[in-house]
Parts: structure tokens; C-alpha cells; sequence
């Protein structure tokens, strides 16, 4: 999919309809770990991921950046580590420089302040004054992947953020999440419409006689309800 196309397509969309897409779509997805929202307020972005994996220097971040295309998203694996931070405010302004839309660390960052100030979208773990402790060696494939967690970003996926949070999706489902994503957004539209327009979820749902259904199918699930009267709400 065109890169445009893709910013366009999900700047219509939140990260909730994303999630609720790939539930239906069945397949393996991973989000940021709750309690970290973005550094700053507004974000939104969606990008391949330049994923390099810290190891104490700063080159490897320069070198994702000559790298990287214009749109992309920043991920960096620091191993989740909370005794040190790996991103500040300079490697920030750097990424905003090259192009970039946004920087997600499995790690922590510093320079909050400053951060804020330039303004570009920064996903973390958190933030803490220490910066690296030490300096490794750099492992084979340090820019091919990053590890988030239980998932391995590469530039065969998609990452996707605003104020919720941190999506990674497989690019190649881009279109079949979207298409979903906007289904779902459209009749959760209607429904809240028609609630302002006086008429309650619960009556939206008929969920009277789901209760009556259920009393007689204890095993009936609401999502199996909703499923059949063409409700979106958990979904």
C-alpha cells in the first residue's frame, strides 16, 4: 500500500479499531504494555520500523536513520531494560531530522523535557536520568530486527501509534486490518448516532432478549449475541 494512502486510511482510525480488526482477523498481534501512553500528546503515525538494538552507542541509531525512509517509525530494542535509558533528547531531534514520524523503545528514555519540545511522537517504558551504563558489542543483524517484547519487529511489519498506544502489525495484512478496522469504526458511528438520537445501546443490541436467550442457553456468549444482531461493540 502507498505510504500516503496508509497515514490517510489510519488517520481516520484509532489503534482500538486496529486491535478490534486483527481480533477478527485471527492472527498474532502485539501492543505496547499498558501505562505507557506517548510523550506527547496528539501522536499519531504509521510506518515500517529502521529497528536497531542498542547496545550502549549512539551510531546505530545515525545508521538506522541513513536507512530510513521518510515516514518511518523508530523502534529500538533495549531489552526492556529499566536501569538505564538509551534515547534522548538529541536522537530525538535527529529522527525528526531524517524524516522520521516516531520513536517507540523497548526501554526507557531521559530528556523528557526536551522531548516534548521537538514534539515528535516517543513510545517508552518510561524515563530515568541515567543514560547507557555500557558499551557492547554489536550483534549480527542490529539493524535487520528489534525485539519488543514477545515480538520481533522487522521491516516486513507495520507500526501504528496514537494516544492508546503502540500497534505492530505484518504489512502484508495492512489492507485486511484496515478493511476491518473500518468496518467496525463505521457501525460503532451509527450506534453512538443513534444513542444521542435518544435510542440506548441496550435496545440497539436487543440485549433483553439476549438475557432471554441466554436463560435458556446458559452457554450463550454476548459475542456470539452481537455477532448475530451485527453489533461491533466488543469486537
Amino acid at each position: 500500500m502507498d505510504p500516503e494512502e496508509l497515514r490517510q486510511r489510519f488517520s481516520q482510525l484509532t489503534t482500538a479499531h486496529l486491535t478490534d480488526g486483527v481480533f477478527l482477523a485471527l492472527f498474532p498481534f502485539l501492543c505496547s504494555p499498558p501505562g505507557t501512553p506517548p510523550f506527547v500528546p496528539g501522536a499519531l503515525f504509521v510506518g515500517r520500523p529502521p529497528p536497531p538494538r542498542h547496545v550502549g552507542s549512539v551510531d546505530v541509531f545515525l545508521e538506522a536513520y541513513e536507512r530510513a525512509n521518510p515516514g518511518d517509525v523508530l523502534v529500538v530494542d533495549n531489552g526492556g531494560r529499566l536501569d538505564e535509558s538509551c534515547v534522548g533528547d538529541l536522537a530525538v531531534l535527529e529522527a525528526q531530522a531524517a524524516g522520521l514520524s516516531g520513536v517507540v523503545i523497548w526501554g526507557l528514555h531521559r530528556d523528557t523535557a526536551d522531548i516534548k519540545k521537538i514534539g515528535l511522537p516517543v513510545f517508552s517504558l518510561g524515563s530515568i536520568p541515567t543514560g547507557p551504563l555500557s558499551v557492547s558489542a554489536r550483534p549480527d543483524g542490529a539493524l535487520e530486527s528489534a525485539v519488543v517484547g514477545e515480538w520481533t519487529v522487522s521491516r516486513d511489519d507495520l507500526v501504528f501509534g496514537d494516544e492508546d498506544g503502540v500497534l505492530f502489525v505484518p504489512a502484508d495484512r495492512a489492507d485486511e486490518v484496515l478493511d476491518l478496522a473500518e468496518a467496525i469504526r463505521d457501525t460503532e458511528r451509527r450506534q453512538a448516532d443513534r444513542i444521542r438520537a435518544g435510542e440506548s445501546l441496550r435496545e440497539q443490541v436487543r440485549f433483553a432478549d439476549f438475557l432471554a436467550e441466554r436463560a435458556k442457553s446458559p452457554s450463550l456468549t454476548f459475542r456470539e449475541h452481537l455477532r448475530a444482531v451485527g453489533g461491533a461493540i466488543e469486537e
